[in-house]
C-alpha cells in the first residue's frame, strides 16, 4: 500500500539515484526508495493495475471495519472528537464503505469522528479526495504528524510495504544483503546480535526496522492517549526464517530488483515483532489470528449474503455471484483467510475488541 517510506537509514547512492556508477545499497534503503517511486507515479489498484486488495474485492470488508471501529469507540467511552485514521488508504475505497456503514448504523460515531489519512502519493491523495470529499479532515505524510487525542487506526496491507533488511547465514556468522546492478551482493553483518544465534547455512533472516519503529510509536500513543489500531496484512503468526521479498506487476510475479520503481515490492509482516514492540511501549496486544476467522466473527459473510440478495431482487444475478465469491475469497483458508492475519494494538484498559474473542 502507499506509504511515506523516506530513507530509513540515511542517504546514499543506488540504482534510483541516476548519478554515477551504482554502488551497493542496503536492501531497506533500496526498497524504501523503490516503493516511494512506485506509488508516486501510478494507481496500482484493481484489474487495470498490478494487484487487488480486500476493499476492492468486497464492499462488506470496509463496512465491517467501519462497524468494528464504532464498537471500539463505544468501549473507549465515546470520546468526541475521536480520530479515525487509515494508514495507506489506497483509492479511499475501504474508508468510503466504512463511513457509509457508520452513518447508517452508528450515527453518533460518524458525527464524532475526524478522518485523517496517512498517504504520501499525490495521485492517490487526489483519488481519495475525489471519493471521500470533505469527509477528510487532513492528509499526513506519516503517522508521526497526526494530531494528539484518542484514535482508532486502520492499516490494511500497509506494513507489508515497509522496507526490510535481509541477512544470510554464512558459516559461523551472518552477511547482509545489498543491491547492486540489479542483483544482491553481500557484506559482513555489522550487528549480528539482533539475529538468531543458530541457523542453517544459507538461511535468510528479515528485519523491518521501520515496521517495529511504527509499532513502538503506535503502542506508546495508544497507551498514553487511548484508542486502538487494527492491522490486517499477510505473514506468519510467529517469527521465522525465509526470504519473503516479492514483486508484483500486472497481477503476476516479477523480479524485485530488476526495475525499481515500476513494480510493487512487499514482504511478509512479522506480526510477533510488531506485537512485541507495541507491548514494550505500553499497549495491549490481541492476536494475530487468521483474517478469515476475524472477518467471519464480524459477520462479513452475513453482510455479503444480504448484498447478494439485494442484487438478485434487482435482477443482477451475475453480480450476486461475484459478491459471494469475493467475500469467500477473503475468508477461505485457500484464499486470503489463512495467510492474512488480524492484529490489534490498544490501550491496556480497553475491553477485548470485537473479533478477538477466544475460540
Amino acid at each position: 500500500m502507499a506509504i511515506a517510506t523516506g530513507d530509513p537509514a540515511g542517504g546514499g547512492g543506488g540504482p534510483l539515484s541516476g548519478a554515477g556508477e551504482p554502488v551497493p545499497e542496503r536492501l531497506d534503503r533500496f526498497m524504501a526508495r523503490a516503493v516511494a517511486a512506485y506509488y508516486a507515479g501510478r494507481d496500482p489498484f484493481g484489474r487495470a493495475g498490478d494487484f487487488t486488495t480486500a476493499p476492492e474485492i468486497s464492499q462488506a470488508f470496509g463496512e465491517c471495519l467501519g462497524l468494528w471501529a464504532s464498537v471500539v469507540w463505544q468501549a473507549m467511552g465515546r470520546p468526541d472528537p475521536v480520530l479515525l485514521v487509515e494508514l495507506g488508504p489506497g483509492r479511499g475505497t475501504l474508508m468510503a464503505d466504512a463511513l457509509r456503514a457508520a452513518a447508517e448504523v452508528a450515527a453518533p460515531f460518524r458525527a464524532a469522528l475526524r478522518l485523517h489519512l496517512v498517504e504520501a502519493s499525490p495521485g492517490l491523495r487526489a483519488a481519495q479526495g475525489q471519493r471521500l470529499g470533505d469527509a477528510v479532515a487532513a492528509w499526513h505524510a506519516d503517522a508521526a504528524s497526526l494530531p494528539p487525542g484518542p484514535a482508532i487506526l486502520l492499516a490494511n496491507e500497509f506494513f507489508d510495504a515497509l522496507p526490510i533488511r535481509q541477512f544470510v547465514r554464512r558459516g559461523e556468522g551472518w552477511a547482509e544483503r545489498f543491491v547492486q546492478d540489479g542483483g544482491f551482493v553481500e557484506r559482513p553483518a555489522e550487528d549480528a546480535s539482533i539475529l538468531p544465534a543458530n541457523a542453517p547455512e544459507g538461511a535468510v533472516a528479515e528485519i523491518s526496522e521501520a515496521g517495529r519503529a511504527l509499532a513502538d510509536a503506535l503502542g506508546a500513543r495508544l497507551a498514553a492517549e487511548g484508542g486502538a489500531a487494527l492491522v490486517l496484512d499477510y505473514g506468519p503468526a510467529e517469527s521465522g526464517l525465509g526470504d519473503t521479498l516479492q514483486a508484483v506487476s500486472r497481477h503476476g510475479s516479477a523480479d524485485p530488483l530488476a526495475a525499481p520503481g515500476t513494480v510493487d515490492l512487499t514482504a511478509h509482516v512479522d506480526f510477533a515483532a510488531l506485537g512485541a514492540a507495541a507491548r514494550a511501549a505500553g499497549a495491549a496486544v490481541h492476536g494475530p489470528l487468521p483474517q478469515g476467522v476475524f472477518l467471519q466473527r464480524l459477520g462479513l459473510m452475513t453482510r455479503a449474503a444480504m448484498l447478494a440478495q439485494s442484487a438478485v431482487r434487482a435482477g443482477r444475478r451475475d453480480q450476486a455471484g461475484l459478491i459471494l465469491s469475493g467475500a469467500e475469497r477473503l475468508v477461505a483458508p485457500e484464499g486470503m483467510g489463512r495467510l492474512f492475519k488480524a492484529l490489534c494494538l490498544c490501550h491496556p484498559a480497553l475491553t477485548l475488541p470485537p473479533g478477538f474473542e477466544p475460540a
